[in-house]
């Protein structure tokens, strides 16, 4: 396999084999994010995609699941993913599940065919950055989409079979909006209904605008004591009406929570008021990372 630079996958792919098909971030442009910061956006060559993927069957034996990087591989045009989900299947039949980064811009560039397409030819499932259901933090941030079009793009993906995967930051709001952010990220779940949720907690990497924001004292950041209640008012907020994951047990989080939606709501909500109560249950800052 050939790399170039640091490859980031999320931690459910943590057994994934890792297939580098874009160099970078299309979008690159988010205040908090450090991760692609050091590259230009390309897209890879297919050829060479394919051949990566020869060599993988070479040298390994059983592989499960294929995680395509780097930021937002479904920015290829079908054609070209579609050449790489069949070599996928081709070489590797025992693979369950290929997974990959999808900008929201991204899902709302493709059709609703092309979306199925990539489904019934081997991608399960996408994971979306949303961050925050506020419009104000969203434009903040320089997400470069509205709550609405985030909306849109996590039940575009759910209806084409290909499960959407969400992600949001505590605090990314800061003192200032924390109650907006957890009020509109529920509205957002609640419209999506994806099929996995996942909540980190913010930590500024240096050098990011946000990180400067902060040590110019423009950003104040939440204390954790401040994020449980801001997590408990954000989990109270969601209204799904289908099954939905929901994990907030990132290395980055102060108190891990998992469970399913709706089912799960109210042991959750009672386990944060528990950790409200008793401060003792939650991670050191010196245990934190992202």
């Amino acid at each position: 396999m050939r790399y170039e630079g640091n490859i980031y996958r999320p931690p459910s792919e943590a057994h994934s084999l890792i297939l580098q098909v874009t160099i970078g971030c299309a979008h690159n442009a988010c205040t908090f994010c450090s991760m692609f910061k050091d590259k230009e956006f390309r897209i890879r060559k297919i050829s060479d995609v394919l051949e990566d993927l020869d060599s993988a069957r070479q040298g390994y034996g059983r592989v499960d699941k294929i995680f395509l990087a780097d930021g937002d591989a479904l920015v290829l045009k079908n054609a070209d993913l579609l050449a790489i989900l069949d070599h996928i299947a081709k070489l590797f039949p025992e693979c369950r599940r290929v997974g990959i980064y999808a900008s929201p811009q991204d899902v709302l560039r493709k059709t609703p065919e092309e979306l199925k397409e990539l489904y019934t030819r081997g991608l399960g499932i996408a994971y979306m950055g949303v961050e925050s259901g506020s419009a104000a933090i969203l434009k903040a941030i320089k997400k470069g989409v509205t709550p609405e079009q985030m909306i849109e793009a996590g039940r575009k993906l759910e209806a084409s079979g290909i499960q959407a995967s969400v992600t949001f930051i505590s605090g990314i709001g800061g003192r200032v909006s924390w109650k907006e952010h957890a009020v509109e990220s529920g509205r957002i779940i609640s419209a999506m209904e994806p099929s996995y949720v996942g909540l980190l907690t913010l930590m500024a990497s240096r050098g990011t605008e946000l990180e400067l924001d902060i040590r110019s004292g423009k950003f104040q950041v939440l204390s954790p004591e401040e994020v449980l209640e801001e997590t408990f008012e954000l989990v109270s907020n969601i209204h799904v009406t289908k099954n939905c994951v929901f994990r907030s047990n990132h290395a980055s989080n102060y108190l891990s929570l998992a469970g399913d939606l709706p089912k799960d709501q109210d042991r959750l909500l009672a386990q944060i008021k528990k950790a409200m109560n008793n401060l003792g249950m939650l991670k050191d800052e010196r245990f934190r990372a992202l």
